[in-house]
């Protein structure tokens, strides 16, 4: 049964003590990393150049763009269809941290540093920037509504035309959030290891349940399940949204960490930082089944998929570049 969670209760516990908790997995609040990643032998596939450490990438489908963004306080973004073309450039206040949908050919850029939250255009390359006070980590749209995870102050802002409207506690590092069921957002706490479900209209936790050892990114699928890396325990986890259960824990060693996920062939796609691969696990049976596995740039953090082509671009945090692999 999920863990029903009083949000006044929980934000009224510091984040620089261990608190009493049902879902903390030990006596330490301290979020997993990816693995430092052995040197590459051999990447499959092609690998664009990039000149420096990628730190976030998404695709999105309405542009057929890839969206890279980098050290140098700046988004790239190529064309799917011609790779090889320079990307244009999109400057930014700072750096960008994380990279999700915004809907309508739009992505958020997460700038914690910069208490910013980044709504970029795709088509024009324009930007709309939001300061979200607590170091946004991510960013979704739930009726309409945009709801940024802030890790700082342990909490889920809800945004209305840019500005603040609500603020929702109850968390301890919320680093991500994710589009859920009607009015919910999912959220994942990093540091608690544990997926939230909060219902945005009434501005309140709805509830909570373990996501492994140390759960660090996510994405949810056509069924609308939430797919969780558990990098610390290394597996796969898939949480059903009605009712809020965990439904599979599928084991994925070599420190799972990114996650992409194709709609069109139901294949969830997951870097394997300890092994320099990415996996692809076919998800909409009983159990995840290994499709396919291919050998990656150092340091595959980050990972997204192209839904139209099947290709996979995996871009390393090591100056390895952006690696294309068409299954």
């Amino acid at each position: 049964m999920p863990v029903v969670i009083g949000a006044l209760a929980l934000s009224a516990c510091a984040p620089d003590r261990t608190p009493s908790d049902p879902l903390l997995v030990g006596d330490q609040l301290v979020a997993p990393s990816p693995a430092v990643s052995p040197p590459s032998s051999s990447p499959d596939g092609t690998v664009l150049p990039l000149d420096g450490p990628a730190r976030a990438l998404a695709l999105d489908t309405a542009t057929r763009t890839l969206a890279v963004a980098v050290d140098a306080k700046e988004i790239r973004l190529f064309s799917v269809d011609s790779p090889q073309t320079p990307p244009r450039v999109v400057p930014v206040p700072d750096k960008v941290t994380s990279l999700s949908p915004a809907g309508d050919g739009a992505l958020f850029a997460a700038i914690p540093s910069a208490n910013t939250l980044v709504r970029l255009d795709v088509r024009t390359g324009g930007t709309e920037t939001s300061t979200v006070e607590g170091a946004p980590s991510g960013a979704t749209v739930v009726n309409g509504q945009t709801v940024v995870s802030l890790r700082n102050r342990n909490a889920v802002a809800v945004l209305d035309g840019g500005k603040v409207t609500r603020e929702i506690t109850g968390f301890f590092a919320p680093t991500a959030v994710l589009r859920g069921a009607e009015n919910d957002a999912l959220v994942l706490d990093s540091n608690r290891t544990a997926l939230i479900e909060v219902n945005v209209a009434e501005g309140r936790v709805a509830s909570a349940l373990r996501a492994g050892d140390g759960a660090t990114n996510a994405v949810t699928d056509r069924f609308g399940r939430a797919l969780v890396v558990d990098t610390r325990g290394g597996e796969l986890l898939a949480f059903s949204p009605s009712p809020f259960l965990m439904k599979q824990r599928f084991p994925v060693p070599g420190t799972p960490y990114g996650i992409a996920y194709d709609a069109k062939r139901d294949l969830a796609w997951i870097t394997l930082t300890e092994r320099n691969e990415v996996v692809g696990f076919h998800v909409a049976g009983g159990e995840p089944v290994e499709k396919h596995r291919f050998r990656t740039v150092r340091q595959p953090d980050s990972v997204a998929v192209d839904p139209d082509s099947g290709k996979v671009y995996v871009a390393s945090a090591d100056r390895e570049g952006i690696q294309v692999v068409q299954p």
